[in-house]
């Protein structure tokens, strides 16, 4: 039986508090970001990031005489040097704080889910009651199965906002399959195969968001065009170039998550392994020509891995990860292949795609990677039977498959 995995989500609410108790708790947001800049300012300049325990002998006294409590010191510390150690792993200068944000642990503020009210500590022990607006779609964390954890607390353009997080036990499902999972720039092509890897099924799940994510890119990059020097300073130019590149990253977030919960759905409906192809440095790679690099960089394939990777975990499924090196080219059964094109080839006597063999090597990779051996290839399924794309209505790409097969078979 596998350890369970904590899953955590982090739900974000708008606060209201009385008039009185605003003040009280922007000087306590003040005070905690200027705490967090005085603990950075002295600690950057020395060769190493001092451990917890020498952190609190340099700044417990004072941070107490300040007025806060024993956890929010604890928590500046923390702050303050992964603030520091993220600056210097990236080569920053020092970093300056502008931000009103606190991060509040469990033992310093009391939440009530039935009222929806939370009621926080701030300095010198005084505590400030927030009314929380609450939305119907955070119902689902309170049925007992999640806990509530340490909260963030922020204030900007006049609003208090509270991030709260929740987070369970999750303990992953015995597998029964195994799903690998080919991202590309306008579909996802998934391959199922079992335990004994003998092909289960193959679908499809085609998408737009890349290329109407790239069409209000272009039309931002035109309008920079016709106006080369004047359209910082255009303020119909700023709006309508904003509004553009705006909507396209609106675009590429909803489709990440369309995405990701299909995958997920499929994954939960036999039971399977989610295997992705463990990408690195495709933006930096050149090749492909102009065209191609524009869409790199949109294309949201580590968004669209992570989301899905989230959903399955709440899902009791797995995820994992293997090198995706000529999974396209070389053949998943055995059988010979011969490329028709840069998209088609043929596998055997059935003509498929190259993106289906390469989700069935994946998904072959990933079977090896959790048996720890190698596995034997299954040549002995019937070829009509291997290729048959999953039958989805509506589904444009396994038609063009299937029309690509006919064709070259008249």
């Amino acid at each position: 039986m596998s350890l369970p995995v904590r899953a955590t989500v982090t739900a974000r609410v708008e606060a209201v508090t009385p008039k009185g108790d605003e003040r009280l708790l922007v000087e306590f947001l003040r005070v905690y970001r200027d705490s967090i800049q005085l603990v950075i300012n002295e600690i950057w300049g020395l060769s190493e990031v001092p451990s917890w325990t020498e952190l609190h002998n340099m700044f417990y006294g004072r941070l107490v005489k300040m007025g806060f409590r024993a956890h929010h010191v604890s928590e500046i510390y923390k702050r303050a040097k992964e603030v520091v150690e993220s600056t210097r792993k990236n080569n920053g200068s020092k970093p300056l704080l502008k931000k009103l944000t606190a991060r509040i642990h469990t033992l310093d503020y009391k939440i009530d889910l039935d009222k929806k009210t939370l009621r926080v500590t701030v300095l010198r022990d005084k505590w400030v009651e927030l009314k929380l607006k609450w939305y119907s779609y955070l119902n689902k964390y309170l049925d007992g199965s999640w806990r509530p954890g340490e909260i963030l607390l922020s204030y900007r353009c006049g609003r208090f906002y509270v991030y709260i997080t929740f987070h369970r036990d999750v303990v992953f499902r015995e597998p029964q399959a195994i799903m690998g999972v080919d991202l590309n720039f306008n579909n996802i092509t998934y391959t199922i195969i079992d335990l004994n890897s003998e092909l289960v099924s193959i679908g499809v799940i085609p998408f737009r968001g890349l290329s109407r994510a790239l069409h209000l890119r272009r039309l931002a990059e035109d309008l920079q065009k016709r106006h080369p020097r004047s359209w910082r300073f255009l303020k119909w130019a700023r709006r309508t170039r904003a509004r553009w590149l705006s909507k396209a990253r609106n675009i590429l977030v909803d489709t990440a998550h369309r995405v990701s919960k299909k995958l997920a759905e499929v994954a939960r409906e036999y039971n399977a392994v989610i295997v992705f192809e463990d990408l690195e440095k495709i933006k930096e790679n050149n090749n492909g020509g102009k065209k191609l690099s524009c869409e790199k960089t949109l294309w949201c394939y580590r968004r669209i891995q992570e989301y899905t990777e989230y959903k399955a975990l709440l899902k009791s499924i797995k995820t994992i990860y293997v090198n995706p090196a000529r999974t396209s080219r070389k053949p998943p059964n055995g059988k010979k292949i011969k490329f028709i094109n840069y998209r088609f080839l043929q596998l055997g006597d059935t003509v498929t795609s190259r993106d289906v063999v390469a989700s069935w090597n994946l998904a072959l990779r990933g079977l090896q990677q959790m048996k720890g051996s190698w596995v034997k290839w299954s040549p002995d399924g019937p070829g009509s039977d291997a290729m048959k794309t999953r039958t989805e209505p509506g589904n444009p790409e396994a038609e063009k498959y299937l029309k690509a097969f006919t064709a070259i078979h008249k």
